[in-house]
């Protein structure tokens, strides 16, 4: 257990929670909720689907997480003819100048690193949406019959402009289902915007300095899968998501006439996952409710798929779960 073998790792890690936030207010200023959420998904080893307009700083927000954990950072924009080698690599030609021998050499691409922004996803066409869907699954990248291994921890953020555009390509739901949490990233409140304008326009501005190493991290995601789990708290979770399924007999008649699919099994895997990581960065030996409570949104506002009549009704799948929030008992 968790709390007889690890109690100092705990302590260690609910100290160095505080240290990254105060480090990364240097950078950010806000987005208490959207920091948490992001080195969630890191430590429960999944990916995140990072929602805004432009303008918000997602590029600092994720260099300022890389820096904080000491870790490689490439950034993909992603365009309409952008391909799959321009995000894998590609094999080139080499020739021995002294023997004239020629030679294929792997030229690794902005996928080699252990954070990777995916800049506006939805811009590039499916092919290529697939290729980068494939490396996060897999872990590793395939190119003319050679496997090469993506370096741990690999963590992908995916950017989306909820500004519906020519030429976009949105992501199937199937697609959606791989990302672990969905984080959305809203305007800064009048105070914390002057604070930002403020600071970003002085003549110096403060760098996060680094908290943990590349090794700590990967023993953090470790211990998160140590993170003891109740029966109970798994059984909350479960119904929270079964909840969602429009052809469940315990559905509410909203679900029923709003929903067209609801979420499947990978959304209990996330909450449960997710609030292992929680609860190890509050400090806490075990998961509990509340943790899943938290989590509830981002792990299922982009697994609940609206119908035409919610849409018509303005009603977004974020109300759906608030809905079921309120009305599924936690025992």
């Amino acid at each position: 257990m968790l709390q007889k073998t690890n109690p100092e790792v705990v302590e260690k890690v609910r100290v160095a929670r505080e240290r990254t936030y105060s480090e990364i207010r240097k950078s950010i200023v806000g987005q208490e909720e959207v920091i948490e959420q992001i080195i969630i998904a890191l430590l429960a080893q999944g990916h995140a689907l990072l929602m805004g307009v432009p303008g918000l700083g997602k590029t600092l927000l994720v260099k300022s997480i890389a820096r904080l954990f000491s870790l490689s950072f490439k950034r993909i924009q992603f365009t309409p003819d952008l391909m799959p080698a321009d995000i894998f690599g590609t094999e080139v030609i080499e020739e021995d100048p002294a023997s004239g021998k020629r030679t294929f050499r792997f030229v690794k691409g902005p996928v080699f690193a252990n954070i990777v922004l995916a800049d506006e996803i939805n811009r590039t066409p499916p092919k290529t949406q697939s290729a980068l869907l494939e490396a996060m699954g897999e872990r590793h990248v395939t190119a003319a019959g050679h496997t090469h291994e993506l370096e741990p921890p690999f963590f992908v953020l995916a950017t989306q402009n909820p500004i519906e555009l020519e030429g976009t390509y949105p992501l199937p739901e199937a697609q959606l289902d791989r990302f672990l949490l969905n984080c959305v990233m809203d305007y800064l409140s009048r105070e914390d915007e002057e604070e930002m304008v403020a600071a970003t326009t002085s003549p110096e501005t403060a760098s996060p300095e680094p908290v943990f190493t590349r090794a700590e991290i990967l023993d953090l995601q470790r211990i998160v899968r140590e993170v003891p789990v109740s029966e109970n708290v798994v059984s909350y979770a479960v119904r929270l998501v079964a909840a969602t399924r429009p052809d469940n007999p315990q559905a509410t008649p909203k679900v029923r006439e709003m929903i067209k699919w609801g979420a499947g099994s990978r959304a209990s895997q996330a909450l449960i996952l997710a609030g292992k990581a929680r609860a190890l960065l509050e400090g806490r030996y075990n998961v509990a409710c509340e943790d899943v409570r938290a989590l509830a949104l981002p792990v299922l506002r982009h697994r609940v798929i609206t119908n035409f009549h919610a849409e018509a009704e303005g009603i977004h799948s974020a109300d759906i779960v608030r809905d079921l929030l309120k009305r599924v008992p936690e025992d």
